[in-house]
């Protein structure tokens, strides 16, 4: 969920969001000089001059001749942060597994902050990217992954996520009316699996089952592809079958492992 600002007062370290702010803007446009990053977060040259060289003191930024682009040591960061899923290292060979032999993409998600976030991917000799690449935050509610985790959440959980974050369309498809996605997550949950129809990503169709350890949701699997590869038969019939016994290797491997 968002967090909440009255935890702790509302006190917040300005200087510190500022800077993450321009960590967000080189994320997203990559190598950019400081008056492009001024003129992106609207502040004076000198306070974006200030915080880039901080940044590049501390190792997190990097100066080229182009400008100013993000270290490698976040590469770092998120590597030591994913290790510590016990979920991805269970999950990781038995992904590579099922990507060989659907020939599809095999995605591991988890929530953090109320979005889906891919921890591991492994691709498939057939395999279509849907632009989901390892790390990528995004609305829960758009994705197979996500509405599996949901799904396993408490209806107050739900209602809590619902209040915070909306539901704001990505397609056509994407389902953005409360009740109708309340009715969804109880589907979900009734028949084990969920599934994406183009709900993220025209053309894309995903399927996820949730993985669940001492009774409670730790993250997701799934298979994306193609929507002409992943019609309604072949996702019960094939794909299903073997999200479900690779997410009880998983279970059993985080339970006993």
């Amino acid at each position: 969920m968002k967090p909440d600002a009255s935890d702790d007062g509302g006190k917040r370290v300005g200087a510190v969001q500022r800077s993450f702010a321009i960590l967000d803007v080189l994320r997203r446009s990559g190598t950019l000089r400081i008056n492009d990053v001024a003129d992106e977060l609207d502040i004076p040259t000198s306070t974006a001059h200030v915080h880039l060289k901080t940044l590049e003191s501390v190792g997190y930024v990097v100066k080229t001749d182009d400008g100013y682009r993000r270290g490698l040591r976040f590469l770092r960061d998120g590597v030591a942060v994913r290790d510590r899923y016990d979920v991805h290292g269970m999950a990781r060979p038995e992904l590579d597994e099922i990507a060989a032999e659907t020939g599809e993409v095999a995605n591991l998600g988890a929530e953090e902050d109320g979005r889906r976030v891919i921890l591991y991917q492994a691709e498939g000799s057939d395999a279509v990217y849907d632009d989901a690449p390892i790390g990528e935050f995004t609305r829960m509610h758009w994705t197979a992954l996500g509405k599996a985790i949901l799904a396993e959440r408490s209806g107050e959980y739900v209602d809590e996520y619902l209040d915070a974050y909306g539901l704001p369309a990505a397609t056509e498809n994407t389902i953005t009316d409360a009740e109708a996605f309340r009715e969804e997550l109880a589907t979900v949950h009734d028949r084990g699996y969920a599934v994406e129809d183009e709900e993220r990503r025209e053309g894309i169709r995903s399927v996820a089952v949730p993985i669940i350890v001492d009774g409670s949701v730790v993250g997701a699997i799934s298979l994306s592809g193609p929507r002409e590869r992943f019609d309604d038969d072949r996702i019960r019939d094939a794909l299903v079958p073997t999200l479900r016994d690779t997410s009880n290797v998983v279970e059993v491997r985080c339970t006993y492992e």
